[in-house]
């Protein structure tokens, strides 16, 4: 399913370098169109990552009985990768805060690193996520499916709140650094393949970081709130993971 895998690729590729000519917002508040893609990546972490997580523990138990605390290893994984990712944007938000304030001589240098600490820590998740597209612990077609659309509307919020965050640096530079991180992420997975523990550490910490990026972007805030299109899409796509 190479050929499969390269069209996806592109598709992900896509959605970072033209997300900003969809009209995603209106009147400063999320389209219905952002909350119902949220909707489905919410869906997809409770019905597909948490049930994969026990997969993945299997591995890791299996494989690494040598590590203490085995039997909880990859839920600790899962758990560092969410502060990681929590950690790192809550720093860029303190950081940029204090850009509101007039400081000589230290505004574009803190601007600076926190673009690229933001920009090189997503780069690292997408390049992960396209991995684990060739080493998913589901092989099947439709597993490749469901997972493709619940990570390609992921991007697709992402790339919205890296934007609403960094705007222009971002769209002159951010979008194709994601879009080449994605890419060689999928040229790796290719090329080698490590151990069935080890890809279970990397989807558990993928895992905490689509979960902290879920419960920050994708569930609509209050003043942006579209409640009908985010439980439909979670709906229809809980449905569709059930059935198929």
């Amino acid at each position: 399913m190479i050929w499969l895998q390269a069209i996806i690729i592109a598709v992900f590729v896509l959605i970072h370098l033209f997300a900003e000519r969809f009209h995603i917002t209106k009147n400063g508040t999320r389209s219905s169109w952002l909350s119902f893609a949220g909707g489905i990546a919410v869906a997809y972490v409770f019905i597909h990552i948490f049930p994969e997580l026990e997969l993945a523990q299997r591995h890791i138990t299996s494989q690494w009985k040598f590590i203490p605390f085995i039997e909880h290893h990859a839920y600790l994984v899962a758990l560092l990768g969410l502060i990681v990712f929590y950690g790192l944007e809550r720093g860029a938000k303190l950081s940029r805060s204090k850009q509101d304030f007039p400081i000589r001589h230290t505004k574009t240098t803190t601007s600076t690193g926190v673009f690229w600490l933001h920009m090189t820590s997503f780069a690292i998740y997408n390049a992960l996520i396209s991995y684990l597209l060739v080493h998913r612990e589901e092989q099947d077609l439709y597993g490749l499916i469901f997972f493709s659309i619940a990570m390609g509307l992921h991007f697709f919020v992402n790339d919205y709140a890296l934007r609403q965050f960094h705007k222009d640096t971002y769209q002159k530079y951010g979008r194709w650094l994601l879009s080449a991180a994605i890419v060689v992420g999928w040229t790796i997975g290719l090329s080698m393949k490590i151990s069935e523990a080890m890809t279970g550490v990397l989807f558990a910490f993928i895992a905490g970081g689509v979960i902290l990026n879920v419960l920050k972007e994708e569930l609509p805030e209050e003043k942006q709130s579209r409640f009908w299109p985010f439980a439909l899409g979670a709906g229809v796509y809980t449905v569709l993971l059930l059935l198929l």
